[in-house]
Parts: structure tokens; sequence; C-alpha cells
């Protein structure tokens, strides 16, 4: 109770005491005068009772309010909490899910150099008894000369002799339309041979697809390292060999159906400078998508 309904409370029953006593001792005026002051006090008592219970009813519904945000607040920040939760769960599968797929495929790359391996070890015992077959029967007759002054027995890079052919059959080749690109994770693969029959494996190779390409396109050449050897790719955009072709295309003198100008010693001599290093050569190609030639030397 506040002070003024104190106040107001305190008059009423004064006045209503003055108002009794009145009827005993004073005159009818009076007495309305009093009664008049008692019923005031009463009314204005009553009139800031109801004012102050109707504020403390808009504090009650301010404050319910104020609640009623708070808790929508509170609920938006439990669903976006929830939200984060539920991304971070999914964050995690797909993770998991890229972790197992990339161990498959960590798996399956073991798997596919170990059968390379495994291949280049057989190509490379058929090339010993290879060579073994061309030292008796002289066909180690087309292998180009020796560079000057250089010793077979110093390492050279065959990274930059690949890239000196490319530089020489480079007008050849965009006359042709054929793009030449060479790959290798590293700028130096040494190779105890010698630097001009190196650079002729490339120039035949190239020199052959720029003749065959007859369409615009690209030959990849890649290189890599394999245990003590080096692992070159050879890959062009061309016509391509039939299987049973692709089998003779190292033979001396053949040419396939596609045959154009040429006397089909390039491959040949190719596999005889490959096979006079210890190495071994060997392609694949399928009609109509492409030729790929892979070699083998040891470092």
């Amino acid at each position: 109770m506040t002070q003024v309904q104190k106040i107001l409370i305190t008059g009423a029953c004064i006045f209503y005491a003055a108002t009794i006593y009145s009827f005993f001792q004073q005159e009818t005026p009076i007495i309305v005068l009093f009664f008049l002051l008692h019923s005031l006090c009463l009314v204005l008592f009553s009139y800031r009772t109801y004012m102050e219970v109707w504020d403390d009813r808009e504090m009650i519904e301010t404050y319910h309010q104020d609640i009623g945000m708070e808790i929508a607040e509170k609920n938006k920040e439990v669903q976006e909490l929830k939200e984060s939760m539920e991304r971070k769960d999914r964050d995690r599968n797909e993770m998991a899910n890229r972790i197992e797929a990339l161990q498959l495929q960590e798996n399956s790359y073991r798997e596919q150099i170990a059968s390379l391996e495994t291949e280049v070890q057989t190509l490379a015992k058929e090339s010993s008894e290879k060579l073994e077959v061309m030292a008796k029967t002289g066909a180690h007759e087309l292998l180009p000369p020796l560079a000057a002054e250089h010793d077979e027995k110093e390492p050279v890079n065959i990274i930059k002799l690949c890239e000196k052919a490319k530089e020489e059959l480079h007008v050849d080749a965009m006359e042709a339309n054929l793009h030449i690109t060479i790959s290798s994770a590293n700028s130096i693969l040494l190779v105890h041979a010698d630097p001009n029959r190196l650079k002729c494996i490339f120039r035949n190779i190239i020199d052959n697809s720029i003749k065959y390409m007859k369409r615009t396109g690209s030959l990849v050449i890649t290189f890599s390292s394999v245990g003590d050897g080096v692992f070159i790719a050879l890959k062009d955009t061309g016509a391509g060999l039939s299987e049973e072709e692709t089998r003779h295309i190292f033979e001396m003198n053949y040419q396939g159906s596609n045959r154009v100008s040429g006397n089909g010693l390039g491959l040949a001599q190719v596999r005889c400078i490959v096979e006079y290093y210890g190495g071994s050569v060997y392609a694949k190609s399928t009609k109509g998508k492409g030729m790929g030639i892979y070699i083998q030397l040891p470092a």
C-alpha cells in the first residue's frame, strides 16, 4: 500500500467517525459534508488501488513478453547449435568416407606399382635375352654414332635430351598441329648412355607421331623413377593401330596399314638403342585411340 492510499483510507475513517458523531451534535449540512468527504476518500482510495493493479498488470504483461522473447532467442540458439552439431557430424562422416576412399585408392596404386615392377623385371629379362641375340646377329648396326667427346660411363640427364629433341622438331610439330608436353616429377633423371643415341629415341618417336597424327592432336611424354631405373611413357592421340599390327612395329622395315613415307627403321632403331643399354620397350594401341610407347632404362 502506498503512502497516498494510507492517507486516503485514514481520512475516510476519520470522516466516517465525524459523520457518526455529527448525528448527535451537529446540524444536517455538517453531517452531509462529513459523509461526502468520507465517500470522496473511499472513491479516491479505490481509484488509486485500481490504477496500481492496472500498472502491475501491464508490468506483468511486459515481463511475460520479455520472457517470451528471451525464450525464443534461447530456442534459436539451441536450434543453431543443433544444426552446427549436425553439420559437424556430416563433415566427420564425409571425412571418414574420403579417408576410406583414399585408402582403397592407395591399395590400388600399390597393386598397380607391384604389377608394373613385375612387368618391368620381365621386360628387362626379355630385353637382356634379345640383346644377346642382337649381338650375335649384328642388329646393333642400327645404333647411331656416339656423341663426340662423351664417355658413356658418364650419366646424362635424359629429360634434357628429350627437350632438345622436341625443340629440333618444333616446326614440324607445329605444321602437323601436334602439341607436345613433357611431364616429370623430377627435373633431372640420370642415365648412363650416349646422349646422341638417347636423343635419337625421342626424335624417332616424335617424328612418328608427326607423320601418323593426320589430325590436330597431342603427344604427352611422362618420365618417372621406378626402382633403380627410369620409366618413360609416350602417348599420342593419333589414329593408332590394331593390336595385331602393334605387335610388329619394332620389327625392321615394318610398316602398318597406315604407312606413309619412310623405311620402317625408326622404331626398330629405338628398340635397338634401348635394348643396347639394358632396357626394354613395348607398345600398346587401339585403332582410332592413339599409340602408347613405354620404355624402361636402367639408371
